[in-house]
């Protein structure tokens, strides 16, 4: 089961365990784990079948789960729940018109994308073709090691805490250019502080490149980051460097305003 991220330990009297297991069930839902029985959801979250069966039966009765008496879905009505998110922060709003803008004057895919541990989560996106072997809407994860925007939300973070979320990752190679060595990868992130961008050749996935910046707040922090990945065949660093780095900045710097934080 998750971890809680910040505030009350799990021993805390707050603490309400039910919603963290259902919410842990919930997540075993994947792109591989469509339908699952109960089993199934049972050792994926390492929870008790009597308490995943409870869960289940709940999210079942809330309309979220729907089952044919074997087999356990996710519903449609699960997308509120993120809809949620996204209506009640203005964030999402304000980077949507840059993205596309960016994307328009790049003619490339433009993400944003927040922090969640050792993940990233996209929470807008201007796609102008699939250029990954998965396909990346809002709400998708990737690991933040090895992705740009991962490094630039890394790289805000203290060094400290930044080793501390590098250290709890599962750091394997994705590509044969992948970098997971804890060291090395702290001095990308002293790098990436120092130059304000960071640039990821082929790393996540063979013939894929991307170069990221920090979205700032108009109270001076990071609140999110912004991409631009482009196929490696077709457009190259230098490419990235000084013909799509610069309008990912301007349009980086032309939301700081309407941020607040």
């Amino acid at each position: 089961m998750d971890a809680p991220a910040a505030g009350i330990a799990e021993d805390d009297p707050s603490y309400v365990g039910a919603l963290a297991r259902g919410i842990s069930v919930i997540r075993a839902f994947d792109a591989g784990r469509e339908s699952m029985t109960l089993a199934e959801v049972a050792k994926a979250t390492a929870l008790p079948r009597a308490t995943v069966r409870r869960s289940l039966l709940t999210l079942q009765a809330l309309g979220y789960v729907a089952s044919d008496g074997k087999q356990f879905r996710l519903t449609p009505r699960i997308l509120s729940l993120g809809y949620a998110y996204l209506a009640s922060t203005p964030m999402a709003r304000v980077l949507q018109p840059a993205l596309e803008t960016v994307s328009e004057r790049t003619r490339e895919s433009c993400s944003a994308s927040t922090l969640d541990g050792p993940e990233i989560v996209y929470v807008a996106r201007a796609a102008t073709k699939r250029i990954m072997s998965v396909g990346l809407a809002v709400g998708s994860r990737l690991p933040a090691y090895c992705t740009s925007m991962g490094r630039v939300l890394l790289a805000a973070e203290t060094p400290a805490r930044a080793r501390e979320i590098l250290a709890s990752s599962d750091r394997k190679a994705m590509s044969p250019r992948t970098v997971t060595d804890l060291d090395a990868l702290m001095r990308i992130l002293d790098d990436v502080r120092r130059q304000g961008y960071s640039l990821v050749d082929e790393e996540l996935e063979v013939g894929l490149r991307s170069v990221a910046v920090p979205i700032v707040s108009s109270g001076g922090h990071v609140m999110a980051a912004m991409n631009v990945s482009a196929q490696a065949g077709r457009v190259s660093c230098d490419e990235l460097l000084h013909s799509v780095l610069p309008v990912l900045l301007e349009q980086a710097a032309s939301v700081r305003s309407s941020l607040v934080g």
